[in-house]
């Protein structure tokens, strides 16, 4: 599925990556039996000024109910610990990221997730708040399938990315906008690229193409990006600045599984008068 948002909306609660790391110091705090995961939300771009939602929860299912017919009942509930429970997705970006929660859960194979958010979503658009009017069939909440082995005594980080720009969609002349969440689930054998562009006035979107496929971000308060979530591959990574800043390409980045990539710092030109 192409990412690629110069025109198109963009925010993955749907990236959702997960990395696994066993910590000593954190060792002994996890109940026997159990594993610890942290959720996490990440973003990628959109053509707003801020897009807000509202997150309520993200639930787990162990896979040996995923075909019961009370697995209602089997959700495990992670609330958002944030107290208003609204996340401008906008801003998260380079090492930005909000922190949903963290729970113990019975070690095992989880088979599926489910984010839940709340009616009280928007855009601001033009400096204009806009109401997001979320479907009814999503107070059920947004379903991604997972099918993940939780080790016993093991910490786990998910990233849920939020595509932001492809969730929101303009209901014809009304000028009205429908949230359709898109979500993404990033595997623990993804890679990672990131590094650094001046000036930081530029501002530039950087998109990182193979194979048509793209996944992009912006740059943020520091001129630093981060691309997660990226299956291995050779890539080229295009860098998108406001004027008066010439765009760049690089070609030929080779990401292996599981790899982390830090370019070399970018300083983009002007152009010419």
């Amino acid at each position: 599925m192409k990412n690629y948002l110069s025109n198109m909306l963009l925010a993955s609660l749907a990236l959702f990556g997960m990395t696994s790391c066993e910590q000593q110091d954190n060792y002994n705090t996890i109940t026997e039996g159990n594993a610890k995961v942290n959720v996490y939300m990440i973003d990628a771009p959109a053509e707003y000024d801020e897009v807000w939602v509202e997150v309520l929860a993200v639930r787990f299912l162990p896979k040996d109910l995923e075909n019961d017919e009370n697995r209602e009942s089997g959700w495990i509930n992670i609330d958002h610990e944030s107290n208003d429970r609204k996340i401008n997705l906008l801003s998260l970006v380079g090492d930005n990221q909000a922190h949903l929660g963290s729970i113990e859960l019975p070690a095992g194979r989880f088979s599926q997730i489910r984010l839940l958010l709340g009616d009280d979503n928007y855009i601001i658009k033009n400096g204009e708040r806009l109401e997001l009017k979320t479907p009814s069939a999503q107070q059920s909440g947004l379903k991604l399938k997972i099918d993940k082995e939780f080790e016993s005594g093991r910490e786990y980080d998910l990233f849920i990315d939020f595509d932001a720009g492809r969730s929101i969609v303009k209901a014809g002349n009304s000028g009205k906008y429908i949230l359709k969440p898109v979500l993404r689930v990033i595997a623990e054998t993804a890679s990672t690229l990131q590094g650094t562009i001046l000036p930081l006035e530029a501002e530039p979107k950087v998109t990182a193409e193979s194979s048509g496929e793209s996944y992009s971000t912006f740059t943020d308060e520091n001129g630093f990006f981060k691309l997660r979530g990226i299956p291995s591959g050779t890539y080229t990574v295009l860098i998108e600045p406001k004027e008066p800043y010439l765009p760049v390409t690089i070609e030929d980045i080779v990401l292996e599984e599981g790899g982390f990539i830090t370019l070399e710092a970018v300083n983009l030109n002007e152009i010419d008068e």
